[in-house]
């Protein structure tokens, strides 16, 4: 008898066996079954034919079942194909029924598709997160600058968490409410004595309005002085007068310099109309004298008037002199 035949048939039963294995997840259907999820054979061979790894949606059905939630196969498998992560909705849904929130899997697998860790934001809902914010500088009415620290503390809230502003637009709003309160305060030692009030202040101003978070409380970690800005104002705005009083009385001296210019163009005109004239008493003299309006002796008594104008004219430009000249000894 040929022994080659057995061989050959014994391996073709193998090959069968291993191909029916890697095909169909036995393993994974004894392990749903044992674990009371109802789901068929060819359920899980239909699974790999679209591409779905078994292992990704019934060990997730596996702890819902455990867990008594309501959860159906074709629903876990949708949103597999839709891109989302079946176990952290599944781990959310648990983790909700038993914090005794209200979540929904069709709200669960939305914030997941959202792009929120949709488990993460239930843990936040059970265990409130701690935001510290940056240093934030206010400055109070005395111009004295407040560097000041807060802790939020917030909450996930399950219903605005699709479309509600993120972490960031928290603390902005935080910022913005205690940058009014601090500059809404007289002085920065009132802050200082006081800064819970800050935080009753801010709180009251409903800063979570659209945002994904309950605000539950804001303290104030650190408060530190900074600079003395009203004094820095003072002193750039004193600068800035000082400028202003510089350049306008540049203007009036460039005006009065502009205006002693056109006075000594004044003279110089008045100057010469005054030789001009002079230039025409020669010219007037003889014609009085032509037409007999003057005589001779009139003509010398004119002469002698002029000369005698003239002496005094020096005499007394001689005086100046030397009592100028003694002012500067």
């Amino acid at each position: 008898m040929d022994i080659s035949a057995p061989i050959i048939i014994a391996a073709l039963i193998v090959f069968f066996i291993l191909v029916f294995i890697s095909v169909i997840p036995v393993g994974m259907w004894i392990s749903a079954v044992a674990s009371g999820v109802k789901i068929g054979i060819f359920s899980l061979v239909g699974m790999k034919l679209r591409r779905v790894r078994p292992e990704s949606i019934v060990r997730p059905m596996i702890k819902a079942t455990k867990a008594g939630l309501s959860v159906k196969i074709n629903e876990l498998e949708a949103h597999y194909l839709a891109g989302g992560n079946v176990d952290s909705v599944v781990n959310a849904l648990i983790a909700a029924e038993r914090a005794g929130i209200n979540l929904s899997f069709e709200q669960a697998s939305a914030i997941d598709l959202a792009g929120r860790d949709v488990f993460e934001a239930v843990k936040m809902s059970v265990t409130p997160k701690v935001i510290e914010t940056p240093q934030i500088a206010a400055v109070a009415k005395d111009g004295i600058e407040l560097l000041v620290k807060a802790r939020v503390t917030v909450r996930t809230n399950i219903n605005q968490l699709i479309g509600g502003a993120g972490e960031s637009t928290v603390l902005a709003r935080v910022g913005e409410g205690i940058v009014t309160t601090v500059g809404s305060a007289n002085t920065h030692s009132s802050v200082l004595e006081n800064p819970d009030d800050i935080s009753k202040v801010v709180l009251e101003k409903g800063l979570d309005s659209g945002t994904a978070y309950e605000i539950i409380s804001i303290d104030i970690a650190d408060i530190d002085i900074g600079r003395n800005i009203g004094a820095n104002l003072q002193s750039l705005q004193a600068e800035a007068n000082t400028k202003i009083a510089q350049a306008k009385a540049e203007e009036r001296r460039a005006m009065a310099v502009a205006l002693e210019q056109e006075m000594k163009a004044e003279v110089v005109k008045a100057k010469a109309e005054v030789v001009k004239a002079e230039a025409e008493v020669p010219k007037a003299l003889s014609q009085a004298l032509a037409s007999g309006n003057m005589g001779a002796i009139d003509y010398y008594k004119l002469q002698n008037v002029q000369a005698d104008t003239k002496m005094k004219n020096d005499i007394g430009n001689g005086v100046m002199e030397f009592v100028d000249n003694k002012k500067e000894k």
